[in-house]
C-alpha cells in the first residue's frame, strides 16, 4: 500500500494547526520545559541546513509532552542589523540573482517593488519561515507567541536589559577599532556571519607600522606583527607594478597603497592626501633607513606584495622569514642576510635551512612557505634568543621582548599601530569590510571578573550537549572580552537609551529574549500594548520589584514564574564563542539566579561538498520547499536524527536522503501487512517479543533523556522492524501481541516522523492524536531474560550457518548441531561467580567422568576466564542465564531446516553425540554450539 506522504503530511498538519495542540498555557502543578532554537536572520529564504536544528527542537519538544511536560516551544526573528537592509538594497538595485530567485519562489512585482523596504523584508520572510518552513515540516512551535527584533515591544524590552546592565555598571566607554562597511556602516564580524558573507572567523590583528625614513624625507610605512625582527631587516619589498599614493599622517608624509589609504583614512584621526602618486618601479634602487638600527638599505622588486594587505610595502628579514628567503634568492641580489636570533635546532639561517628541509625552490609553492613560516615563527617566539646584532635586547627571550621592542620603537616615534583583518571580510552588500576608529563606543562588560566568576559557576550546574562544549564554556568565558554594543548606520533595530541615533547591535540584543517568549503572547493577543511597557513593568514581570498596576501584570508574572528558567537553548556550533556565551552572563548580571539557564544543546552543521557550511551565499543551498516536494518531510526529519550524531558534521547526501524516504515507506507497508496477520499465540515467542521490546523502550527513554538522537532513532527505525520481522519469520501469528507492539511502536516513531506516526495510529483504529499520547515507559514485568537468550542463540547459530554455507559453497542437506557439554557451562558459572581458575581446574580434572580431559580442561578454563574479561556486563549476564540449549534447538529445528532447505538437522549435546565425522563436537561452548553440515 503506496505511501503518500504529500497528502499525509498536508492532512496532519491541518488537524494539528487546527486544534492548536502547539500552543503551551500555565497548568500550576504540571511540570514544564522550555526550548528554543536560536531565532534565525531575515536576510532571504533558508536551505536544507537550517532544518537540522529547527528539527533537532521539535523531536525533543514533542518527546517531552509524550514524557507528561507542558512545553513551551517558541520561536522568533533576528531581525535587528544589516540582513534584511542588505536584501532590501539588491532588490532597490535590481540584482539580477535576487530578482530571480524571488521570481522563481512565486514572487509578482507587486510583491518585489514591497521588498525595497528592510521592514517589508522582515515582513515577508517572517511569514515565509512560518508557512513554508517550521508548519512545512509539522514543527509544534507554539505560533501565538511569534515575535521579531524589530517591533515595538520588543525594543522596549531591550531598551530595559540595557537601563538594568547600566544600573549594574556593566556598560562602559572607550576607543574601539571596528568592523565597518563603508555602504553600511558597522557590521558584526563573527561565525554567525549575520552581518556579512565572508569572513566570519577573521580576527582583528594589531600590526606594528615601522616607519623606514627615505632620502626625501618621506616614510615607507611598513606593518609587521614581528617588531622583533627590526634588526634583521636587509631590504625593502615594492610591488613595481603598483600605483602607491603620497599621504600626511600627523604632519609625517607617507607613501602606500591606495588600497591602504583607504583603510588608514578610517583609523587615523590627521590623515589626507598630497595629490602625489608614485609608480612602484620609479622606487626601485632607491633606499630608506631601518629605523632604531639606523641602517640604510635598498628597496626592491617584489611582484608578490599585495596592495590589499596592510599598507602594500613589506620589509624583508630573509634569515628568519622563509618567504622573504625565498624571494631574496629569486632577484638575484647580492645582500647577504642578518641573523638576529638564536634558536634550538637550527643556524644561522634558520629561513634558509627550512627551505631547504622542505624542498621549497619557489615563491610559488605557498602551502609549504606557510607551513615554513609557522614552523620558525612558533620555534623563535617560544624558544628563541636576540643575539649581538639586537642592540640593548641582545640575550633577550623573544617572548619578553617583543612588547617591550614594539613599545620603544612607538615611544620614539618610529612605529604606530594599524588594525587589519586576518582574511578578508565581505559585507552582505558586496563592499569590503573595514575597520574603524570610534573613539567613545559604548561597550557591555563582559570582563567583569565578578560576572565571570558567576558565570563559570553556574554552568557547571547547567545541562550541556556535547559534554566536550560544557568543559570549553569556562575557558571562553575566561577569554570573553568587553564587546562593542552599539553600531551607527541604516541598521534595524533598538535605539541606545544613551546616545541618540546609535543602534543596538545584533549580537547584544540577542541574549536575554527567550524570557520575552513569555510576554509576546500577551502583546499578540492585544492584553497589553507595547506603550504600557516601560521599565517599571518589566521590573515586575521579570525581577518582582514594585507593585502591578494592571491585573495583567499579575497575569504575566505568574507565567513568567511558571515557564522560566529556559531549559533547553538549542543553536549552531557557531554559537559556541558569540551566543552561548553573553546568553549566560546576561541571565546571570541582570536576573534572580532562579531564572539562570538550565540547558545548552549545540549541533554541528550541514555541510556541502569540501566540508563548508551550506550557505546561500556560497551557492550549494537546496531550496527547503523543493527538498520536502522530493523526499517529504519524515524522510528528511528522520535523515536529521540518524544519519550522524548532532556533534558531527553532515555533508548533505540525496542519495542518503531517499534511503530515509524508502525506511518511511517500508515501515507503513510493514504496518499494513502486520495488520492482516492473525493466527494463535505461540508463548515463547510473545515472551521474547514482549521482552525485547521492553528493552528496546528502555534505551529508547535513556538514549533520548540524554538527547542522543540518533541512538534512539535506530533502535525505533531499524532495531525495533527488524524484531517484528523476526517474529513473523518464525511463526509468530498473535494478533494481539502484534497490536500490543504496534501501539507502542507508534508512540515511539511520533517524536521524530510524526506525520506516519499519526498515519498508522489512525490506521490501527486509535482516535486523537498520537502526538499527545503518553510516551512508552519500561515495564520490567515484560521482562523474559529466558526467552532472549534462546532467540539470540538461534539468531547466532543461523548467522554462523550462513557463513558456512558461504565459504564452503555447500548447500546443506544435513546439518549437524552440538551443544556444549555440561562441564563447560559449570566452568562459565563457576567463573562468573569470581571462583579461582586454578580451584575450577583442580576440582574438575578430580572427577571420574572428567579425568582424561585434563589438558583440554585447563586450556578451556584459561581461555574462558580471558574471554569473560573482557565481556561487557550485559554480555556475561547472558551466561548467567541458565537454559536448556540442547531441547530449544531441537525445537527450532524445523524452523533452521526450512530456512536452510535442509533434508534434517540433527541436535546432539557434544557429549552424547553419536556422529561427528570431523570432531566438530569439541569446538561447543555454552550459548555457540559446534556446526558441520554436509
Amino acid at each position: 500500500m503506496k505511501f503518500n506522504y504529500k497528502e499525509v503530511e498536508k492532512k496532519w498538519q491541518e488537524k494539528w494547526f487546527k486544534a492548536k495542540i502547539y500552543e503551551a498555557r500555565r497548568e500550576e502543578g504540571k511540570k514544564k520545559f522550555f526550548i528554543h532554537f536560536a531565532y534565525p536572520g531575515i536576510s532571504g529564504y533558508l536551505h536544507v541546513g537550517h532544518m537540522r536544528g529547527f528539527t533537532y527542537a521539535d523531536i525533543i519538544s514533542r518527546y517531552k509532552r509524550m514524557k507528561g511536560y507542558n512545553v513551551l516551544f517558541p520561536a522568533g526573528f533576528h531581525a535587528s542589523g544589516l540582513p534584511s537592509v542588505g536584501f532590501a538594497k539588491k532588490v532597490e538595485r535590481g540584482d539580477p540573482d535576487t530578482l530571480r530567485m524571488l521570481k522563481e519562489n512565486g514572487c509578482d512585482d507587486k510583491t518585489i517593488e514591497r521588498l525595497k523596504d528592510p521592514v517589508e523584508v522582515v515582513k515577508f520572510f517572517s511569514k515565509v519561515y512560518v508557512e513554508d518552513y517550521w508548519k512545512r515540516f509539522g514543527f509544534l512551535i507554539d505560533y501565538s507567541r511569534l515575535m521579531d527584533t524589530i517591533s515595538e515591544g520588543y525594543k522596549r524590552f531591550i531598551r530595559w536589559q540595557f537601563l538594568k546592565l547600566n544600573e549594574k555598571k556593566l556598560l562602559i566607554q572607550k576607543t574601539h577599532f571596528a568592523p565597518y562597511c563603508p555602504n553600511c556602516g558597522p557590521v558584526a564580524v563573527d561565525k554567525s556571519e549575520t552581518d556579512i558573507s565572508k569572513g566570519g572567523d577573521a580576527q582583528i590583528l594589531e600590526f606594528v607600522v615601522l616607519k623606514f625614513k627615505m632620502e626625501d624625507g618621506a616614510f615607507l610605512p611598513a606593518a609587521t606583527l614581528r617588531p622583533e625582527t627590526i634588526f634583521g631587516v636587509t631590504n625593502m619589498w615594492i610591488n613595481p607594478h603598483v600605483e602607491y599614493v603620497e599621504i600626511e599622517v600627523n604632519g609625517e608624509r607617507w607613501i602606500c597603497s591606495s588600497q591602504a589609504v583607504k583603510k588608514l583614512m578610517y583609523q587615523f584621526d590627521e590623515i589626507k592626501e598630497t595629490g602625489r602618486r608614485i609608480r612602484g618601479k620609479d622606487l626601485l634602487g632607491k633606499k630608506c633607513k631601518v629605523p632604531l638600527v639606523e641602517r640604510n638599505v635598498p628597496i626592491l622588486a617584489g611582484s608578490f606584495v599585495d596592495p590589499n594587505v596592510a599598507t602594500g610595502v613589506v620589509m624583508s628579514v630573509p634569515a628568519h622569514a622563509p618567504y622573504d628567503w625565498i624571494a631574496l634568492k629569486e632577484s638575484g641580489a647580492n645582500i647577504e642576510p642578518i641573523s638576529i636570533i638564536k634558536v634550538k635546532g637550527y643556524g644561522k639561517f634558520p629561513a634558509g635551512e627550512i627551505c631547504e628541509e622542505m624542498g621549497i625552490k619557489s615563491q610559488l609553492d605557498r602551502e609549504k612557505l606557510d607551513k615554513a613560516t609557522e614552523i620558525i615563527y612558533k620555534k623563535e617566539f617560544h624558544g628563541g634568543i636576540l643575539n649581538e646584532n639586537c642592540m640593548d635586547y641582545a640575550g633577550s627571550r623573544i617572548s619578553e621582548a617583543k612588547d617591550l621592542i614594539k613599545e620603544d620603537l612607538i615611544d620614539r616615534g618610529l612605529a604606530t599601530i594599524m588594525r587589519e583583518f586576518s582574511e578578508e571580510v565581505i559585507c552582505r552588500c558586496g563592499e569590503r569590510v573595514v575597520i574603524k576608529k570610534i573613539p567613545d563606543q559604548w561597550f557591555i562588560k563582559y570582563s567583569d571578573p565578578e560576572l565571570t566568576e558567576i558565570s563559570k559557576q553556574h554552568v557547571e550546574t547547567m545541562n550541556i550537549y556535547p559534554e566536550d562544549y560544557k568543559r570549553e564554556m569556562p575557558k571562553v568565558l575566561d577569554w570573553f572580552g568587553d564587546r562593542a554594543c552599539i553600531r551607527k548606520g541604516s541598521w534595524l533595530g533598538t535605539e541606545f537609551p544613551f546616545k541618540r541615533g546609535w543602534i543596538i547591535e545584533p549580537i547584544s540584543d540577542s541574549t536575554l529574549y527567550p524570557i520575552y517568549y513569555i510576554v509576546s503572547k500577551f502583546v499578540n493577543e492585544g492584553k497589553i500594548k507595547p506603550e504600557e511597557m516601560d521599565e517599571e513593568f518589566f521590573d515586575f514581570v521579570f525581577l518582582g520589584k514594585g507593585k502591578a498596576k494592571k491585573e495583567i501584570w499579575e497575569e504575566i508574572r505568574r507565567d513568567v514564574l511558571y515557564w522560566y528558567p529556559v531549559d533547553i537553548n538549542l543553536g549552531g556550533k557557531e554559537h559556541k564563542t558569540v551566543h552561548f556565551p553573553v546568553f549566560v552572563m546576561n541571565h546571570v548580571a541582570l536576573l534572580p539566579p532562579e531564572f539562570w539557564p538550565r540547558g545548552i544543546f549545540v549541533h554541528w552543521w550541514i555541510t556541502q561538498k569540501g566540508k563548508e557550511k551550506i550557505s546561500k551565499s556560497k551557492g550549494g543551498a537546496e531550496p527547503i520547499p523543493k527538498a520536502v516536494e522530493q523526499y517529504g518531510v519524515d524522510a528528511m526529519r528522520l535523515y536529521y536524527a540518524h544519519s550522524a550524531s548532532p556533534f558531527v558534521d553532515v555533508e548533505w547526501d540525496p542519495q542518503l536522503v531517499s534511503n530515509y524516504k524508502s525506511r518511511i515507506s517500508s515501515i507503513w507497508n510493514m504496518v499494513n501487512e502486520l495488520l492482516e496477520v492473525k493466527g494463535e499465540e505461540n508463548g515463547h515467542l510473545e515472551r521474547w517479543l514482549r521482552s525485547s521490546m521492553a528493552r528496546r523502550i528502555n534505551l529508547i527513554n535513556k538514549y533520548m533523556e540524554e538527547y542522543n538522537l540518533r541512538d534512539a532513532a535506530n533502535e525505533i527505525f531499524f532495531e525495533i522492524p527488524n524484531d517484528l520481522k523476526w517474529y513473523i519469520r518464525r511463526g509468530g501469528k498473535d494478533r494481539n501481541v502484534i497490536m500490543e507492539i504496534l501501539e507502542k511502536w507508534i508512540k515511539l516513531v511520533s517524536p521524530f516522523t510524526p506525520h506516519l506516526a499519526e498515519e498508522m495510529w489512525e490506521k490501527i483504529g486509535k482516535e486523537g492524536f498520537v502526538s499527545l499520547e503518553r510516551f512508552p515507559e519500561f515495564e520490567e514485568r515484560h521482562i523474559s531474560a529466558e526467552d532472549e537468550v534462546e532467540e539470540d542463540l538461534l539468531k547466532e547459530v543461523m548467522n554462523d550457518l550462513k557463513e558456512i554455507v558461504k565459504v564452503t559453497k555447500i548447500k546443506p542437506k544435513r546439518i549437524f548441531l552440538y551443544t556444549s557439554p555440561r562441564w563447560k557451562r559449570e566452568v562459565y558459572e563457576r567463573l562468573l561467580k569470581g571462583e579461582e581458575v586454578g580451584n575450577v581446574i583442580k576440582d574438575l580434572v578430580q572427577r571420574k567422568d572428567l579425568e582424561d580431559k585434563g589438558k583440554e580442561i585447563s586450556k578451556f578454563v584459561g581461555e574462558t576466564a580471558k574471554e569473560l574479561r573482557m565481556l561487557s556486563s550485559d554480555d556475561k549476564e547472558r551466561f548467567r542465564i541458565s537454559i536448556n540449549e540442547l531441547e530449544f534447538l531441537k525445537e527450532c529445528a524445523d524452523f533452521i531446516k526450512k530456512e536452510f532447505g535442509a533434508e534434517e538437522v540433527i541436535v546432539e549435546s557434544a557429549e552424547t553425540c553419536s556422529y561427528d565425522p570431523a570432531k566438530k563436537s569439541r569446538f561447543a561452548k555454552p550459548l555457540k554450539p559446534a556446526i558441520y553440515i554436509e
